[in-house]
Protein backbone atom coordinates (compact mmCIF):
# COMPACT_ATOMS: atom_id res chain seq x y z
CA UNK A 1 0.00 0.00 0.00
CA UNK A 2 1.03 3.65 -0.62
CA UNK A 3 1.96 6.00 2.13
CA UNK A 4 2.82 9.46 1.99
CA UNK A 5 4.18 12.07 3.78
CA UNK A 6 2.35 16.01 2.91
CA UNK A 7 3.26 19.19 4.55
CA UNK A 8 0.37 20.84 5.48
CA UNK A 9 -0.84 24.80 5.81
CA UNK A 10 1.69 25.38 3.73
CA UNK A 11 2.67 25.51 -0.02
CA UNK A 12 6.36 24.63 0.39
CA UNK A 13 7.95 21.16 0.73
CA UNK A 14 10.15 21.38 4.56
CA UNK A 15 7.69 23.79 5.54
CA UNK A 16 3.95 23.83 7.87
CA UNK A 17 2.92 20.60 9.43
CA UNK A 18 3.87 17.03 8.23
CA UNK A 19 1.69 14.01 8.41
CA UNK A 20 1.75 10.87 7.36
CA UNK A 21 -1.08 9.92 4.87
CA UNK A 22 -2.57 5.76 3.97
CA UNK A 23 -5.58 4.82 1.95
CA UNK A 24 -6.75 1.99 2.51
CA UNK A 25 -9.92 -0.31 1.44
CA UNK A 26 -10.80 -0.88 5.06
CA UNK A 27 -9.14 0.10 8.83
CA UNK A 28 -6.94 -2.92 10.12
CA UNK A 29 -7.18 -3.83 13.85
CA UNK A 30 -5.74 -1.35 16.20
CA UNK A 31 -2.71 -1.90 16.93
CA UNK A 32 -1.68 -2.12 12.88
CA UNK A 33 -2.85 1.40 12.80
CA UNK A 34 -0.91 2.32 16.08
CA UNK A 35 2.32 0.66 15.04
CA UNK A 36 2.35 2.26 11.95
CA UNK A 37 1.72 5.78 13.85
CA UNK A 38 4.63 5.14 15.70
CA UNK A 39 7.14 4.24 12.53
CA UNK A 40 5.85 7.13 10.81
CA UNK A 41 6.97 9.23 14.33
CA UNK A 42 4.71 12.52 13.45
CA UNK A 43 2.51 14.29 15.10
CA UNK A 44 -0.31 12.54 13.47
CA UNK A 45 -0.55 9.65 10.58
CA UNK A 46 -3.99 9.61 9.11
CA UNK A 47 -5.91 6.70 8.01
CA UNK A 48 -8.53 6.57 5.40
CA UNK A 49 -11.16 4.40 3.31
CA UNK A 50 -13.77 4.69 1.11
CA UNK A 51 -17.67 4.35 2.40
CA UNK A 52 -20.22 3.05 0.52
CA UNK A 53 -22.28 5.52 -1.79
CA UNK A 54 -25.23 7.10 -0.42
CA UNK A 55 -24.45 7.57 3.27
CA UNK A 56 -24.01 10.46 4.72
CA UNK A 57 -19.92 10.72 4.13
CA UNK A 58 -17.50 9.27 1.62
CA UNK A 59 -14.73 8.19 3.67
CA UNK A 60 -13.86 7.14 7.57
CA UNK A 61 -10.99 8.57 8.46
CA UNK A 62 -9.07 7.94 11.63
CA UNK A 63 -5.95 9.94 12.93
CA UNK A 64 -3.26 8.52 15.28
CA UNK A 65 -0.19 10.07 17.44
CA UNK A 66 2.64 7.88 17.78
CA UNK A 67 0.96 7.06 21.14
CA UNK A 68 -2.52 7.59 20.40
CA UNK A 69 -5.71 8.26 18.50
CA UNK A 70 -7.54 11.85 18.89
CA UNK A 71 -10.72 12.47 18.62
CA UNK A 72 -9.29 15.63 15.60
CA UNK A 73 -7.06 17.00 13.75
CA UNK A 74 -6.86 19.41 10.98
CA UNK A 75 -3.56 19.20 9.32
CA UNK A 76 -4.08 15.31 8.75
CA UNK A 77 -7.19 15.72 7.55
CA UNK A 78 -6.06 18.71 4.89
CA UNK A 79 -3.34 16.22 4.28
CA UNK A 80 -5.94 13.79 3.18
CA UNK A 81 -7.80 15.78 1.15
CA UNK A 82 -4.74 17.00 -0.77
CA UNK A 83 -3.89 13.48 -1.40
CA UNK A 84 -7.14 12.28 -2.63
CA UNK A 85 -7.36 15.81 -4.59
CA UNK A 86 -3.74 15.29 -6.27
CA UNK A 87 -3.78 11.62 -6.87
CA UNK A 88 -7.21 12.10 -9.07
CA UNK A 89 -9.30 9.71 -6.41
CA UNK A 90 -11.58 12.48 -5.55
CA UNK A 91 -12.62 15.79 -6.60
CA UNK A 92 -14.98 19.04 -5.31
CA UNK A 93 -16.33 18.25 -1.91
CA UNK A 94 -14.85 15.13 -0.10
CA UNK A 95 -17.12 14.04 3.14
CA UNK A 96 -15.37 12.58 6.19
CA UNK A 97 -16.90 10.11 8.62
CA UNK A 98 -14.49 11.05 11.90
CA UNK A 99 -15.17 10.52 15.62
CA UNK A 100 -15.82 14.14 15.63
CA UNK A 101 -18.91 14.50 13.22
CA UNK A 102 -18.85 14.62 9.44
CA UNK A 103 -16.30 16.99 7.82
CA UNK A 104 -15.83 18.30 4.48
CA UNK A 105 -12.99 19.53 2.31
CA UNK A 106 -12.94 21.33 -0.59
CA UNK A 107 -10.93 21.79 -3.03
CA UNK A 108 -10.61 25.62 -4.21
CA UNK A 109 -9.42 27.07 -7.54
CA UNK A 110 -6.23 28.45 -5.93
CA UNK A 111 -5.22 25.14 -5.21
CA UNK A 112 -5.87 26.03 -1.39
CA UNK A 113 -8.58 23.40 0.13
CA UNK A 114 -11.33 24.52 3.38
CA UNK A 115 -12.29 22.21 5.30
CA UNK A 116 -15.42 22.71 7.19
CA UNK A 117 -15.25 21.79 11.45
CA UNK A 118 -17.24 22.36 14.23
CA UNK A 119 -16.70 25.25 15.84
CA UNK A 120 -15.01 24.68 19.22
CA UNK A 121 -16.60 26.36 23.17
CA UNK A 122 -14.31 28.41 24.66
CA UNK A 123 -14.98 28.32 28.54
CA UNK A 124 -13.09 31.02 31.08
CA UNK A 125 -10.75 29.21 33.61
CA UNK A 126 -8.40 29.90 36.41
CA UNK A 127 -4.84 29.85 35.55
CA UNK A 128 -3.89 26.37 36.38
CA UNK A 129 -1.48 26.09 39.12
CA UNK A 130 1.83 25.15 37.33
CA UNK A 131 0.83 26.77 34.30
CA UNK A 132 3.21 30.08 34.41
CA UNK A 133 6.45 28.25 35.68
CA UNK A 134 5.56 25.79 33.02
CA UNK A 135 5.80 28.01 29.98
CA UNK A 136 8.09 30.33 31.51
CA UNK A 137 5.95 33.26 31.10
CA UNK A 138 3.07 35.63 32.34
CA UNK A 139 -0.45 34.50 31.53
CA UNK A 140 -3.27 36.96 30.29
CA UNK A 141 -6.17 34.35 30.31
CA UNK A 142 -6.93 31.21 29.77
CA UNK A 143 -9.64 29.55 28.15
CA UNK A 144 -11.09 25.48 27.91
CA UNK A 145 -11.52 24.01 24.82
CA UNK A 146 -14.71 21.67 23.67
CA UNK A 147 -14.51 17.70 24.35
CA UNK A 148 -13.54 17.35 20.82
CA UNK A 149 -10.31 18.92 21.47
CA UNK A 150 -9.36 18.94 25.20
CA UNK A 151 -6.59 21.97 24.76
CA UNK A 152 -6.43 24.94 27.20
CA UNK A 153 -6.01 28.31 25.31
CA UNK A 154 -3.52 30.82 26.65
CA UNK A 155 -3.30 34.63 25.74
CA UNK A 156 0.36 36.10 26.68
CA UNK A 157 1.38 39.30 26.27
CA UNK A 158 2.92 39.85 22.95
CA UNK A 159 3.91 37.97 19.77
CA UNK A 160 7.48 38.25 21.10
CA UNK A 161 6.73 36.08 24.34
CA UNK A 162 4.78 33.16 22.17
CA UNK A 163 7.83 33.00 19.59
CA UNK A 164 10.32 32.81 22.15
CA UNK A 165 9.21 30.23 24.79
CA UNK A 166 11.16 27.46 25.65
CA UNK A 167 8.39 25.26 28.22
CA UNK A 168 8.91 22.68 29.94
CA UNK A 169 7.39 20.14 28.25
CA UNK A 170 7.11 17.18 31.27
CA UNK A 171 5.50 20.41 33.59
CA UNK A 172 2.59 20.75 30.80
CA UNK A 173 1.98 17.16 30.62
CA UNK A 174 -0.72 17.30 33.14
CA UNK A 175 -2.27 20.80 32.46
CA UNK A 176 -4.64 19.68 30.22
CA UNK A 177 -6.38 16.29 28.46
CA UNK A 178 -4.63 17.29 25.08
CA UNK A 179 -2.34 20.18 25.07
CA UNK A 180 -1.96 23.83 25.48
CA UNK A 181 -2.31 26.52 22.71
CA UNK A 182 -0.55 29.75 23.68
CA UNK A 183 -1.54 32.50 21.90
CA UNK A 184 -1.27 36.49 21.05
CA UNK A 185 -2.18 38.96 18.96
CA UNK A 186 0.03 39.75 16.03
CA UNK A 187 2.48 42.23 16.86
CA UNK A 188 2.86 43.39 12.84
CA UNK A 189 -0.23 42.82 11.24
CA UNK A 190 0.33 44.12 7.96
CA UNK A 191 2.96 41.31 7.53
CA UNK A 192 -0.37 39.47 6.83
CA UNK A 193 -1.75 37.43 9.74
CA UNK A 194 -3.79 38.78 12.66
CA UNK A 195 -2.55 36.28 16.01
CA UNK A 196 -0.15 33.69 16.58
CA UNK A 197 0.29 30.98 18.18
CA UNK A 198 2.24 27.63 18.88
CA UNK A 199 0.87 24.38 20.37
CA UNK A 200 2.12 22.34 22.82
CA UNK A 201 1.04 18.54 23.23
CA UNK A 202 3.23 16.06 25.22
CA UNK A 203 -0.02 14.91 27.25
CA UNK A 204 -0.75 12.85 23.55
CA UNK A 205 3.03 12.34 23.02
CA UNK A 206 4.01 15.33 20.80
CA UNK A 207 6.32 18.30 22.61
CA UNK A 208 5.32 20.86 19.68
CA UNK A 209 2.93 20.75 16.90
CA UNK A 210 3.95 23.16 14.56
CA UNK A 211 0.63 23.97 13.18
CA UNK A 212 -2.59 22.90 14.80
CA UNK A 213 -5.83 23.25 12.44
CA UNK A 214 -8.33 21.76 15.00
CA UNK A 215 -6.94 24.41 17.77
CA UNK A 216 -8.20 27.15 15.24
CA UNK A 217 -11.57 25.96 15.89
CA UNK A 218 -10.76 27.60 19.12
CA UNK A 219 -8.61 30.23 18.33
CA UNK A 220 -10.58 31.69 15.52
CA UNK A 221 -14.23 32.43 17.71
CA UNK A 222 -11.46 33.83 20.31
CA UNK A 223 -9.65 36.47 18.31
CA UNK A 224 -12.93 36.88 15.67
CA UNK A 225 -14.27 38.58 19.14
CA UNK A 226 -11.56 40.27 19.62
CA UNK A 227 -10.64 41.57 16.46
CA UNK A 228 -14.42 42.30 15.39
CA UNK A 229 -14.13 40.01 12.31
CA UNK A 230 -15.10 36.93 11.35
CA UNK A 231 -12.61 36.11 8.71
CA UNK A 232 -8.65 35.93 10.00
CA UNK A 233 -5.08 34.41 9.47
CA UNK A 234 -3.00 32.96 11.86
CA UNK A 235 0.49 32.14 11.81
CA UNK A 236 1.27 29.14 14.02
CA UNK A 237 5.05 27.59 14.86
CA UNK A 238 8.18 27.55 15.83
CA UNK A 239 10.94 26.09 13.99
CA UNK A 240 8.54 24.97 11.41
CA UNK A 241 5.45 27.59 10.69
CA UNK A 242 2.78 27.96 8.65
CA UNK A 243 -0.76 29.76 7.91
CA UNK A 244 -4.10 28.74 8.61
CA UNK A 245 -6.83 31.07 7.17
CA UNK A 246 -9.97 30.62 9.47
CA UNK A 247 -14.13 31.60 8.65
CA UNK A 248 -16.03 31.62 11.81
CA UNK A 249 -19.66 30.85 10.16
CA UNK A 250 -21.39 30.13 13.83
CA UNK A 251 -21.41 26.89 15.19
CA UNK A 252 -19.16 25.89 11.83
CA UNK A 253 -15.17 27.21 11.47
CA UNK A 254 -13.60 27.21 8.13
CA UNK A 255 -10.07 26.45 7.82
CA UNK A 256 -7.95 26.84 4.70
CA UNK A 257 -4.50 26.23 3.58
CA UNK A 258 -2.03 25.02 1.29
CA UNK A 259 -0.37 21.21 1.58
CA UNK A 260 2.05 19.49 -0.53
CA UNK A 261 3.69 16.49 -0.88
CA UNK A 262 7.33 15.71 -0.15
CA UNK A 263 7.55 11.74 -0.08
CA UNK A 264 5.07 8.79 -1.32
CA UNK A 265 6.91 5.39 -0.78
CA UNK A 266 5.07 1.79 -0.30
CA UNK A 267 4.51 0.59 3.31
CA UNK A 268 5.67 -2.87 3.56
CA UNK A 269 3.71 -4.06 6.77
Amino acid sequence: MRIRIVDAFTDQPFSGNPAGVVLLDSFPDDAWLQKVAAEVNLSETAFAHPLPAGGEADWALRWLTPTTEVDMCGHATLATAHVLHSTGTASGTVRFSARCGVLTATAETDGTITMDFPTSSLTPVAVPEGLEKALGADVLAVHDTAAHIGDLVVELHDEYTVRALAPDFAALKSLSSRGVIVTAAAEHPELGYDFVSRGFFPAVGIDEDPVTGSAHTALAPYWSARLGRDDLIGFQGGARTGLVRTRLRGERTLLNGHAVTVIEGELHA
